[in-house]
C-alpha cells in the first residue's frame, strides 16, 4: 500500500496505567505508598498500514510490563525523575521513535480539593 501523505504520525496510547508504589518526597509516602496512574503515548518506528502481524509494531503488552517494573520496582522522589526512567526504559526497549509520558499522583500531599497532580514529558530519540 502506497502512501500518498507527505507525513504520517501514528500513535499506540496506553492510558490509565494503575500502581501502587513508593514515589515522594515526604517520608510517609515513601514508607506507605500509594496508587500513581501513567498514561504513555507510543511513537512506533514502524507502522504498515493494512498489515496484521505483531512483529510489526510495538506490543504494547510488553510496554506495559516495562513500565510496571519501572514504577513498581524503583523508587525516586520526584515525578519527573519517575517519568524519564519510563521514557528511557521504553524508547531503549521498543522500536519507538519517541513516547510521552504522564504521571499522575491523585494523592499527593496537598492541601485542598484537586483531582490529581502530574508531570508530562515528551522524549524523542536522536537523529
Amino acid at each position: 500500500m502506497q502512501n500518498n501523505y507527505y507525513r504520517t504520525v501514528n500513535v499506540i496510547h496506553l492510558r490509565g496505567l494503575e500502581f501502587y508504589a513508593y514515589h515522594g518526597v515526604l517520608p510517609e509516602e515513601q514508607k506507605l505508598g500509594q496508587k500513581f496512574l501513567v498514561d504513555v503515548d507510543l511513537y512506533p518506528g514502524k507502522w504498515l498500514s493494512g498489515r496484521d502481524k505483531l512483529e510489526e509494531t510495538v506490543n504494547y503488552a510488553e510496554v506495559y510490563e516495562t513500565v510496571k517494573a519501572c514504577v513498581e520496582k524503583e523508587r525516586f522522589q520526584l515525578l519527573e525523575s519517575l517519568a524519564e526512567a519510563i521514557a528511557a526504559q521504553v524508547l531503549a526497549g521498543f522500536d519507538c521513535q519517541a513516547v510521552r509520558v504522564e504521571v499522575h499522583k491523585p494523592n499527593a500531599p496537598l492541601p485542598g480539593v484537586f483531582r490529581d497532580v502530574s508531570v508530562e514529558i515528551f522524549r524523542e530519540k536522536a537523529k
